[in-house]
């Protein structure tokens, strides 16, 4: 009867570290999806300030077709990789999809800046002027929101490893997630804006 009643304790612990581990895990799983919804707000508003900085530039850079065309197919791309990797920031192709179109459409962008750069009538338009400043805002929570997103995976991944959870992680579906970065050295650097 003792050894009844032992046994019953050390499975009801058992059953209590396991779910202990298993609502901790959730719990970090969510907070880096959340920080990852957080990116994708700000993504989705740089998308949509794109279009009109490529419509303000087309009256003043008429010769420049190519390079806007290529901001434009960048952003596409870029805005079709984020609501893939939105969908499931957890899937590793989709995360990786994600920063190599950002990649993209960062030095498409570069580009632009540099083609704008050249012509002081655009420089100098008011609405290119907002559209830059609230372009560059957007980078800077861009910026912040991605930070914010590492160390939630950070945190999450951590959790993950340490023992005893790294036993029990894989059986109950807890993958490990992937970093927002971006891997080559020139698309690191956001798009200059100088007026």
């Amino acid at each position: 009867m003792t050894g009844g009643i032992i046994a019953l304790i050390v499975a009801v612990v058992i059953v209590i570290f396991v779910v202990s581990i298993y609502n901790g895990l959730v719990s970090l799983r969510n907070r880096y999806k959340n920080a990852f919804a957080q990116i994708d707000v700000q993504l989705k508003r740089r998308y949509d300030l794109i279009p009109n900085l490529v419509e303000t530039a087309k009256g003043y850079i008429k010769h420049e077709r190519e390079t806007l065309e290529a901001v434009i197919a960048a952003r596409n791309q870029a805005s079709s990789a984020g609501a893939k990797a939105a969908a499931n920031p957890g899937n590793h192709a989709a995360m990786q999809q994600l920063a190599g179109a950002e990649g993209a459409l960062a030095g498409a962008m570069s580009k632009m800046m540099l083609v704008v750069e050249r012509y002081p009538d655009l420089k100098a338009n008011q609405t290119m002027s907002q559209l830059m400043e609230e372009l560059t805002s957007t980078e800077n929570k861009v910026a912040f929101s991605r930070q914010a997103y590492n160390d939630a995976v950070m945190t999450y991944n951590t959790a993950r490893e340490k023992f005893p959870a790294v036993i029990l992680a894989g059986a109950m579906g807890f993958q490990p997630a992937d970093l927002f970065e971006i891997t080559d050295a020139q698309e690191r650097e956001a798009p200059k804006v100088s007026f």
